[in-house]
């Protein structure tokens, strides 16, 4: 795994995240906005922090790139879980 890859997987997965996120608003006008928002803001967060992260690396390379992998995928998938709570509730569900 190189650098170049860590670099594009973080920005496609929290760019996949953030594009579910402007389709349900689009789709959905004025349902749970603010909710989506908050969302929005919390992924943009964790890109900036990852980015910021991935260019100094610490100790061993392999693991922490491993690590920030580990918690690119946990982060996001909590993101997911939240967006579809809103979703729920935008939806009367």
């Amino acid at each position: 795994m190189n650098l170049r890859d860590i670099k594009k997987d973080i920005e496609y997965v929290i760019g996949a995240f953030i594009d579910d996120c402007t389709i349900f608003t689009t789709v959905h006008p004025g349902s749970n906005s603010d909710e989506i928002v908050e969302l929005v803001d919390k992924a943009v967060d964790l890109f900036n922090d990852l980015r910021d992260k991935v260019s100094m690396p610490e100790g061993n390379k392999k693991a922490y790139y491993d690590g920030l992998r580990k918690r690119l995928l946990t982060e996001t998938d909590a993101l997911y879980d939240s967006l579809s709570e809103a979703v729920k509730k935008g939806l009367g569900k």
